[in-house]
């Protein structure tokens, strides 16, 4: 199939091959460590780079990977993978599952302090191993035979989606030994997935090329990562035929960017939640729920994700977005009013929180300097002045300035706060409210919370553990212990000729599912 563009188009697109992707990454990737891996830059290399006992589908549907099949226990605490025969890692050497068995007793090493690792806590000693009270093999993974890996856990777990993190990746542990740090360069590095690592330009690009010894072979047979920080210089690259994936689309009115690009704007759902966080520990939120309530009864989210954000942006009532696996979200009960509705309501809990027009709430709303977070939260500012009568001040701050005061939880009152999910599952969003969790920058404190989020992990079944975790949901809006606002979208350019990237909301892209048409020139 040869594909026809027109011919501005086609100028723009003669410095790409048809046999290279090329891929807007973001910022530098900070490692290709899979085990230390942080942030999304890396992932998406890593991703192509390796393969995990699971791997995930174009759709973001969790496929075999290493391993060909697996079961699970009747009670949720023990995991038995069934690895491929003939794995090889991209130096032809065999892969085993004790190699994988001892690639995860390194990536829970203290001395390794793998950012994921605590995700991964129902695994049995799993947590005295990351202490370093335990030593690494006396965590409950183990290898009873070249093709089986047995995790035993705890407490039940959603283990095959946890698996899909980087940290999960079975890294070659000789070449760590050789190399040590250096082992993650081009000519040192051995991985097991579609492709392997070619070239590393620092501050340019990552270059992949396909791993001959890979079972399936992809359609493109090099991946150029190129480093794009800025998304306004990464509009502009790609409108000069310079990129055939963005990783992002820079703040522009929505109506403007589908006049202009058409079906190359993707815009999809994305596992994220946006919400003002409040200070539980300190007045005025501290003992005041109908202060809480009104606060989040004003802000109009409609108006919010129309005008402010602008780029597909859904209202959230709830703080686990849709589209998270096995689970149906709660939400506020008042989320299917009218908006005049909840501002009558709002002024009424106003008035029961102890204030009025001639006593209005003073109150800071703190937020990491960004012009669309400015946006956002003069637009919320607003919302409180207009219908509470609320006197606010707004307060942007450096970002490491505002996370320390976020996590001290002294000076703050309103404060930005969200997550992107980790892993596809409803309890990464809900353990940010946990007591002691080092994200639960509310200070939220609830014996109820806790206990609902233990039966959740102590639950028999998938469906009984989805039960807990949404009631956990339900009691936490009620306490209005956190304002939700919006839930996220991914948002990408793709040029026409690129072929299998679908929607998927982790949004993750594995370039092995990708393919490029041959464009007429």
């Amino acid at each position: 199939m040869l594909l026809l563009l027109g011919s501005g188009t086609t100028a723009a697109r003669s410095s790409l091959d048809d046999n290279a992707l090329q891929r807007g990454n973001g910022p530098e990737p900070s490692t290709l460590d899979a085990h230390r891996c942080p942030e999304v830059a890396c992932g998406n290399i890593l991703r192509d780079l390796y393969e995990g006992l699971v791997a995930e589908d174009a759709r973001g549907q969790v496929i075999p990977g290493m391993a060909e099949r697996w079961v699970v226990s009747a009670d949720g605490r023990q995991w038995t993978f069934h690895l491929r025969p003939g794995l090889r890692w991209s130096n032809g050497q065999p892969l085993t599952a004790g190699q994988v068995v001892a690639s995860f007793r390194r990536a829970f090493e203290p001395a390794t302090a793998a950012p994921f690792a605590v995700h991964f806590d129902a695994i049995k000693n799993a947590t005295r191993v990351l202490r370093g009270e335990a030593p690494p093999g006396a965590i409950g993974i183990v290898a009873p035979d070249e093709r089986t890996v047995v995790f035993r856990l705890d407490r039940s777990a959603a283990l095959p989606q946890l698996l899909l993190l980087p940290i999960a990746y079975p890294v070659y542990l000789p070449a760590l030994r050789e190399f040590g740090a250096q082992h993650t360069r081009p000519g040192k590095l051995v991985s097991n997935g579609a492709y392997r690592l070619a070239q590393w330009a620092p501050q340019a690009s990552v270059t992949l090329l396909r791993n001959p010894r890979f079972r399936e072979a992809p359609a493109i047979a090099r991946i150029d990562f190129l480093v794009t920080e800025d998304a306004a210089s990464e509009l502009q690259r790609f409108q000069a035929g310079g990129l055939h994936i963005t990783e992002t689309v820079p703040p522009q009115p929505l109506p403007q960017l589908r006049k202009r690009f058409g079906a190359q704007l993707r815009i999809s759902p994305y596992l994220g939640s946006m919400w003002l966080g409040l200070n539980l520990a300190q007045p005025p939120m501290r003992g005041n729920p109908s202060l809480r309530e009104a606060l989040s009864l004003a802000i109009d989210r409609d108006k919010l994700t129309r005008y402010i954000t602008g780029l597909g942006e859904t209202p959230a009532y709830g703080v686990v977005p849709p589209g998270v696996a096995d689970y149906t979200p709660a939400a506020l009960p008042w989320s299917r009013n009218t908006q005049a509705a909840r501002e009558a309501l709002a002024r009424q809990r106003y008035r029961a929180a102890g204030y009025s027009d001639a006593k209005p709430l003073q109150i800071e709303l703190r937020y990491n300097t960004s012009t669309p977070h400015r946006r956002l939260n003069l637009a919320v500012a607003a919302m409180w002045r207009e219908v509470l009568g609320a006197r606010v001040t707004l307060r942007n701050e450096e970002w490491k300035v505002f996370v320390g005061n976020r996590k001290q939880r002294v000076i703050t009152q309103a404060f930005r706060g969200g997550w992107i999910a980790d892993v596809n599952d409803a309890r990464n969003f809900l353990a940010n409210f946990e007591t002691g969790s080092v994200t639960n920058w509310s200070g939220l404190a609830d014996p109820a919370f806790d206990a609902l989020l233990k039966a959740a992990d102590n639950a028999a079944s998938p469906a009984l553990r989805s039960a807990a975790l949404r009631r956990a949901e339900a009691h936490l809006l009620a306490r209005h212990a956190v304002v939700p606002v919006y839930f996220y979208t991914s948002k990408h350019l793709v040029r026409p000729e690129v072929q299998g990237f679908e929607a998927n909301p982790l949004d993750h892209h594995p370039s092995r599912f990708l393919s490029i048409l041959p464009v007429a020139r």
